[in-house]
């Protein structure tokens, strides 16, 4: 921890003379799903707002106050727990999103942070924001910890610590009637153009592909679109020939395409981390802050409870359960192989 740490109400005091552009980033704040706490106890809607996305589930938990304990003093007596959200412009359901009521954010990372929050006693606030700026809140002490699917990596433990909760697998998906398949060799990329999001782990390991693609004497192209939205026009049009994008979002993106003109299919998978190591989400705070390790010890408590399997199944994600959550596990490597 810094030896001359920011106070937190100032940094709140900021966030309110923010522009009015950064207002409508924050939009989304607020609980949602979440009821109110009774007698330390909070219920949480799981997938509500969805659309169809979750199979909508009341999971409740009760206060952990063994836990709560750990948490640092200004954040457990604050009584909130400030969560960074990298859901705009356009979100990444099933993973996050806002609502069908155009305000409330929903998805299997806002839900899982409602349930933590729970554990620890603490009402979550959402702060939503670019991928690029959810991490510019973590570092400006404005939001607490990150549950936006990111991946533990080598590289970004030099800033943050990792709480896991989720298996990180990657995947690319193309048209139904394209043949192209990926079975985990970089030269399958050969002549092809493909998509990814900006700044994202999942770029990391496509541009390492390319570098050694390169230096083999072939090539891909890689080309970028502001959301996931313009990604799947650009796929149906025939612009790019494949997305490489998370393994869930890829997966709804299969089926909502099921009925349509331009079918998809998942056309091959890779760790988030690497030919040799399994990939791993985590919640994410900055380095030393003292909040990891109750965090973990609240995500190891909805796994032995079962509410962490019922957030997994409302989801659809049952195949990216963790037995445990680790602080600071193994991650990504700094060569992205």
């Amino acid at each position: 921890m810094s030896s001359s740490p920011v106070p937190r109400a100032p940094v709140r005091a900021l966030a309110v003379v923010a522009t009015a552009a950064l207002a409508a980033s924050l939009a989304a704040c607020g609980s949602g799903s979440q009821a109110a706490p009774v007698a330390g106890r909070t219920t949480v809607t799981v997938g509500a707002l969805a659309n169809g996305a979750a199979a909508e589930a009341k999971i409740t938990v009760e206060v952990v106050e063994e836990i709560r304990a750990k948490l640092p003093k200004e954040i457990r007596d604050s009584g909130k727990l400030d969560v960074g959200i990298g859901a705009l412009p356009a979100g990444s359901p099933p993973l996050q999103f806002v609502g069908t009521d155009h305000k409330t954010l929903t998805g299997s990372e806002p839900d899982l942070a409602r349930l933590v929050a729970g554990v620890l006693g603490l009402e979550p606030e959402f702060h939503n924001a670019t991928w690029e700026n959810l991490f510019v809140g973590i570092d400006s002490g404005r939001t607490d910890v990150g549950f936006s699917n990111i991946t533990d990596t080598e590289k970004r433990k030099e800033k943050y610590d990792f709480a896991s909760y989720r298996r990180d697998d990657l995947a690319f998906e193309t048209l139904q009637s394209n043949p192209w398949t990926f079975d985990g060799d970089h030269r399958a990329l050969a002549g092809r153009r493909t998509s990814v999001g900006k700044g994202t782990n999942q770029e990391k390991i496509l541009l390492e592909w390319q570098a050694r693609l390169r230096a083999e004497g072939e090539d891909f192209t890689i080309q970028y679109y502001p959301d996931i939205n313009a990604a799947q026009l650009a796929l149906n049009s025939g612009q790019i020939d494949t997305y490489l994008g998370p393994s869930p979002g890829v997966l709804y993106q299969v089926e909502q395409s099921r009925n349509t003109p331009n079918p998809k299919k998942l056309a091959g998978t890779h760790s988030g981390a690497g030919q040799t190591l399994q990939g791993l989400i985590a919640a994410t705070t900055k380095k030393d802050n003292g909040l990891v390790e109750p965090l973990a010890d609240a995500i190891n408590h909805l796994i032995a409870g079962g509410q962490y399997g019922q957030w997994l199944d409302a989801w659809h994600l049952g195949r990216e359960a963790v037995a445990k959550s680790e602080v600071n596990p193994p991650g990504l490597p700094l060569d992205n192989t």
